[in-house]
């Protein structure tokens, strides 16, 4: 977090406590602060940056949507749109962020540009004229120190944003130029990248705080000084025309594949999240959290962590999360007696967990897609499981804090049914929608190939019929709104007719899954066609309803739908400023990389540190991941660290037999950068969550941190335990797996709180714990008691591959060298071919070997074949041959585990029971 933030948080904060929490302009104004800008330009000027907006989103939408291929103008290439995209991004993230004019904020936007200044004269070479580069610099902390107001944008900011788009502007304007001197640039290429890095970095300063901007110049800095480095990460250096040409003119850096996401896919995810939320859908799921959980223990914390799940689906900021849904459920909280701190923990904890919910996952489902190579919907899979449990477990976490407090729900509005009515009622609905789906899913399939020409047009005609069916519906019952949260008394609204007033809420989301899920479409294709269906229902709904209700006014419904539909757009651009200039400035670090090779050295330096143990490696980059997440946004975070530290983990990981797949170690890193917003002492969620509540927003965060250990716990688990990530399973299997991880997060979150059906005693606390590994990762015992491998002789490897099946993994532990030619080992998974003897598995699975001495050498690897997929390459030496041999079932180590459990439920209800007789007797 920046320092910005902090002092902002920290006033607000103050603020709050004396109060006991903030107004709602207040708490828009720390959202804006954060998200979508903090300067409140009026008049011109504050049309003019909505118009800006408006443009952009509609220039999103016009790329995103088939019509430029059907009337053929207005195509673009990839490296065409992101150039405009950065442009838009570049320049409202200087008019709407104004820059900080604290000493540590000014010492920053004098010293960066003056530094960089001095390194690419230094990195230009003799024939380079370098005159420029200091004027660039001074102009730059000119604009800096002239002062820049809250309520107007000076001349010398429209120049700086003007400049810094017309500098992202180049790629697509001399895109043909470029392309004919492509590893060549001239001069104006080079005055170009340099204006545009330094105004870049400028814009992640106001936008996203110093701590990015800090980040990207260090590893600029590295990339001049390769030479005067350590030798341990020394690299020969690159000179100005080099960093010109790889960071700003080819797409290897600024505009490389972070940057390309955030124009494809993350854009329109963010929009339909902002129309959702304009229409109504927020409030909506806020009110049917609590209509159904509200009257339980502690129903307004179990109600604020379903309503910041829902709300997570839409939307990829944690502060927006905090408040959008904490200023109805903190109080609430607080009412039946939470703290202050632990109202706000909840909320924290509840509304960062919105980022690792699919199907927007805050934007890093997308980059997942281009770093790992494997299709979004199998990114979505992997990553539904954890999200669910860990949602799962948040709310029994506030179930026991409820038990512990004695709370009680708040009083309901209606005489609940008997429960054997409720079951049936929940059966009935249950077989009612599976039904449903079933028609719906084998009525569109026969729909397509009937009707190929016009089944868009019949399933649009469908939807709309629904749609109006489901306003009907909606308009008798009364529009929703949120009771006053202070009102000495609450009652819940009820679950009915709460639900059934906002239905219609639910097409979108169902068009945008259906597309993505089953049609198979790319994400920025189905969030186009869900964006597109949101802004008819947004156009129609007012208009729809008062018409239903009998009380139209046609043109003014109609006006205030267009209204709603031009706040949305404006308002999801804006919440895309600090996204853009996220992953272009992550996109400086991503550029360093690959140009210096310093991934590379830094696994030499993790594996020193970490001694070539693999916890230790996984501690190392979770550390780090909460250290740079302090600063970094989530996605700029994912992207920093995945790019230095995803490829060592699987490489070291490897070279130590664990075979990690590269989705699990990019989702490991992801978890640990979300927990940065909750970590104390710079989480700005904790911080707006404190102003909310009036709590310290120190303890706030501890006690968040604490609520979701649970989420920290998740990825050491899947790392070790793929299965958690449903790599590998059946759908019978995945249900097993859900429920038994269910169970033992559940358990863990028992024995982190203390309390499970009574206070534990230290003994059950670990016994807790115990069980609840055991039944994470059950292999972990059996390995220990049944080996799963037999160690055998480097001779024996044809032997050792006739004895194991075809399609079974034979495990090589081989020494070799790698790219660099430095020495190395690892564990290949040589997957056996068909064959009657030994020696023909191996040739079938792509592997020749020869005898040469006493060692066992690969003589040759086919192409394409599985020997080379494994790994294996031509005179690598086989050290160890690890065949895999019977092993039961690990489940059977599920009973020890279970028996242990039941003799705490026994111990424990045995003690509830005793106090509640002293009790009774009181």
């Amino acid at each position: 977090m920046s320092e910005k933030d902090q002092q902002q948080a920290a006033a607000v904060e103050a603020d709050a406590a004396g109060r006991g929490g903030l107004s709602q302009s207040e708490l828009d104004e720390l959202v804006a602060s954060s998200d979508t800008g903090g300067r409140s330009a009026t008049g011109g000027v504050g049309i003019f940056l909505a118009m800006t907006a408006l443009a952009w989103s509609l220039f999103q939408l016009w790329i995103a949507s088939p019509i430029p291929f059907i009337v053929g103008w207005g195509v673009f290439n990839d490296t065409e749109t992101r150039s405009i995209h950065l442009a838009f991004a570049i320049f409202l993230g200087i008019a709407a962020f104004p820059a900080a004019r604290t000493k540590f904020q000014l010492a920053l936007g004098v010293i960066v540009p003056v530094l960089l200044a001095y390194l690419f004269m230094t990195g230009a070479k003799d024939d380079t004229a370098t005159w420029w580069i200091p004027l660039v610099a001074l102009a730059i902390v000119a604009c800096v120190l002239l002062g820049s107001p809250k309520d107007r944008i000076p001349l010398w900011e429209w120049a700086l944003g003007i400049v810094g788009a017309a500098a992202a502007l180049y790629i697509f304007v001399y895109y043909r130029e470029i392309s004919e001197r492509v590893g060549a640039p001239n001069l104006q290429d080079m005055i170009v990248s340099v204006v545009g890095l330094m105004i870049l970095l400028e814009a992640t300063r106001r936008a996203l705080g110093p701590a990015l901007m800090i980040v990207a110049s260090v590893f600029l800095i590295y990339t001049v000084l390769g030479p005067v480095m350590p030798d341990i990460i020394a690299h020969k250096g690159n000179s100005l025309s080099e960093i010109a040409n790889h960071q700003w003119i080819t797409t290897e850096g600024v505009f490389g594949i972070a940057l390309g996401v955030s124009t494809s896919f993350v854009f329109l995810f963010v929009l339909f999240g902002a129309l959702l939320d304009k229409a109504g859908a927020g409030n909506y799921f806020i009110q049917v959290a609590f209509s159904l959980m509200g009257h339980m223990k502690g129903g307004p914390a179990k109600a604020a962590v379903v309503s910041s799940a829902m709300t997570g689906l839409i939307s990829g900021s944690s502060i927006a999360n905090v408040v959008t849904t904490g200023t109805f459920t903190i109080p609430l909280m607080k009412k039946v007696g939470f703290s202050s701190e632990k109202a706000g923990a909840v909320e924290v904890a509840s509304s960062v967990n919105g980022q690792i919910m699919p199907p927007v996952m805050g934007a890093a489902a997308f980059l997942m897609v281009e770093y790992v190579g494997i299709p979004y919907f199998d990114v979505v899979t992997h990553a539904f499981v954890p999200a669910v449990i860990s949602y799962i477990a948040l709310v029994y976490i506030v179930h026991l804090e409820a038990l512990k407090a004695g709370m009680e729900g708040l009083e309901r509005a209606y005489v609940p049914k008997p429960i054997v009515q409720r079951l049936i009622g929940i059966a009935f609905t249950i077989a009612f929608i599976c039904g449903l789906s079933l028609v719906v899913y084998y009525g569109m399939g026969w729909l397509r190939p009937a009707f190929p020409e016009t089944a868009g047009y019949i399933i649009f005609a469908v939807l709309t019929l629904v749609y109006a069916a489901l306003l009907r519906v909606g308009s008798k019952e009364p529009p929703l709104k949120l009771d006053d949260p202070n009102a000495p008394v609450t009652k819940l609204p009820l679950p009915g007719p709460t639900i059934r007033s906002g239905l219609h809420f639910i097409l979108p989301i169902v068009v945008l899954v259906w597309a993505l899920m089953v049609d198979r479409l790319s994400p920025g294709l189905s969030a186009f066609w869900a964006t597109a269906y949101m802004i008819f229902i947004l156009v129609t709904q007012r208009p729809l309803m008062a018409i239903f209700r009998g009380e139209s006014r046609f043109a003014n419904d109609v006006a205030d739908g267009f209204r709603d539909l031009l706040d949305g757009l404006v308002v999801g651009a804006r919440n895309m400023i600090g996204i853009g200039i996220a992953t272009a400035t992550a996109g400086i670090i991503v550029g360093a990389v690959s140009q210096t090779g310093v991934g590379s050295a830094l696994a030499d330096v993790v594996e020193v540190l970490s001694g070539g143990n693999i916890l230790a490696i996984l501690f190392l980059t979770a550390i780090l991941s909460l250290i740079l997440g302090m600063g970094l946004p989530t996605t700029a975070n994912y992207i920093v660290v995945s790019a230095l530290l995803a490829p060592v983990i699987v490489t070291l990981g490897q070279q130590n037999g664990l075979i990690v797949p590269l989705i699990a170690v990019h989702l490991f890193v992801f978890y640990f950068g979300i927990m940065a917003d909750v970590t104390p002492p710079v989480g700005l969620a904790s911080f707006a969550a404190a102003a909310v509540s009036g709590g310290d927003p120190i303890k706030t965060g501890v006690v968040a941190f604490f609520y979701s250990l649970r989420t920290a716990a998740l990825p050491f688990l899947f790392i070790f335990n793929t299965e958690l990530l449903l790599i590998n399973v059946t759908w019978v299997q995945g249900i097993f797996v859900f429920v038994v991880a269910t169970i033992a997060m559940l358990l863990f979150a028992a024995a982190t709180q203390g309390w499970f059906m009574a206070k534990n005693r230290f003994y059950e606390t670990i016994a807790l714990l115990l069980i609840a590994f055991t039944l994470f990762r059950p292999g972990f015992w059996m390995d220990m008691v049944y080996p799963p491998y037999s160690q055998e002789a480097p001779s024996e490897l044809a032997a050792a591959a006739a004895d194991t099946p075809a399609g079974e993994n034979l495990r090589l532990r081989v020494s070799g060298v790698n790219d660099l030619g430095d020495p190395i080992e690892f564990v290949a998974l040589l997957p056996i071919g068909e064959g009657a003897t030994g020696e023909e598995k191996l040739e079938n699975a792509g592997l020749v070997t020869r005898i040469d001495g006493d060692k066992m050498i690969v003589d040759d690897v086919l192409f394409d074949s599985a020997a080379q997929n494994a790994g294996l390459d031509w005179d690598q030496e086989v050290i160890r041959v690890l065949k895999p041999v019977y092993q039961p079932s690990k489940y059977l180590m599920f009973i020890p585990a279970l028996a242990l459990l039941l003799l705490v439920i026994v111990l424990q209800r045995g003690r509830s029971a005793r106090a509640q007789r002293k009790t009774s007797a009181a």
